[in-house]
């Protein structure tokens, strides 16, 4: 037995162990913890499927956004619940949320196995028609350029759902920063990081957008580096979250979408809806990239500092 497929017996081990205990784990913060190592294993999984971009989403965004997302849900409900930051949960809800999960598992299992016997799928297409889209990545090529669409409604999704966040916040406190004012000590651990580690993280940002094109990489991913760069420096006190009511905030949520619709009403001047002429396809894609990042950055941020509330005092 070769070293490869011990390492890969022992992933899947662990992927099911951290599984079943994120799932079933009594205490609420030890689940959450369980996730994010969840995810970072799913993330090394894919890397092992030769699935690199689908690994950077899901080490960023499945493990990391995430898990910072429960961690302060956790967090709110210490405080409404008690030290154990955990609220009654009837008999029924377990039970229901066990049966779909079930359900779920089953169908999946279902659609692996109908999958073809040659295991092609779609590379084949992909590749007949790469020359063509203008990127040399098949994943960029398929997000921008095949179904574009499901992108560009994707992206709108992500925005909706800030607006949802947004929505909770009472009248009295609208138009003012979201998430709690937030104090380092100046000279700590947490102020350092959040001196080092931003122009770091904006330089990786932009290199993953640009690379994206041509290699593993997208806008998702640098959008993801970027929020959390910039929540690091809210964190360590060294920048203030802007105001809701901002305009400049508000340009850099809609921006991303607002290229994205503007480039594909362009392409139906040639023809087709977000299609793009072979020529300028490259350039409309990487262009449309970077709107996204800054967009994909601004809501993923403000999805985790929440709907605007009273500072502390």
């Amino acid at each position: 037995m070769s070293a490869s497929l011990l390492f890969d017996l022992a992933l899947c081990l662990l992927l099911v162990g951290t599984a079943i205990s994120a799932v079933t784990g009594r205490a609420l913060f030890a689940s959450i913890a369980f996730f994010i190592t969840y995810g970072i294993l799913v993330a090394l999984a894919w890397l092992r499927l030769d699935a690199v971009d689908v690994a950077l989403a899901e080490a960023a965004i499945g493990a990391g956004l995430t898990g910072v997302l429960l961690i302060g849900a956790w967090f709110l409900l210490e405080q409404r619940f008690g030290a154990t930051g955990e609220a009654p949960v009837p008999a029924w809800s377990r039970l229901g949320a066990a049966l779909a999960s079930g359900f779920v598992s089953v169908m999946l299992a279902f659609a692996i196995v109908g999958l073809p016997a040659d295991g092609a799928g779609l590379n084949e297409p992909v590749r007949e028609h790469l020359a063509g889209s203008g990127v040399a990545n098949p994943v960029t090529a398929v997000l921008l350029g095949f179904r574009a669409y499901d992108t560009l409604m994707e992206s709108v999704v992500l925005l909706v759902a800030l607006v949802a966040v947004w929505s909770l916040t009472p009248d009295a406190l609208w138009g003012r920063s979201p998430g709690l004012a937030q104090h380092a000590r100046p000279d700590g651990v947490l102020a350092s990081l959040g001196r080092l580690l931003p122009p770091l993280g904006i330089l990786v940002a932009v290199y993953i957008v640009w690379a994206g094109s041509d290699m593993p990489g997208g806008a998702f991913q640098a959008g993801t580096v970027l929020a959390a760069v910039w929540l690091l420096a809210v964190m360590a006190g060294l920048a203030e979250a802007p105001r809701t009511s901002s305009l400049a905030l508000r340009l850099s949520l809609v921006v991303g979408p607002a290229v994205f619709l503007a480039v594909g009403l362009a392409g139906a001047a040639f023809g087709t809806f977000l299609g793009f002429p072979v020529e300028f396809a490259k350039a409309m894609i990487v262009g449309i990239e970077f709107a996204l990042t800054f967009s994909i950055a601004a809501t993923l941020a403000l999805l985790v500092a929440g709907p605007p509330r009273q500072a502390a005092r």
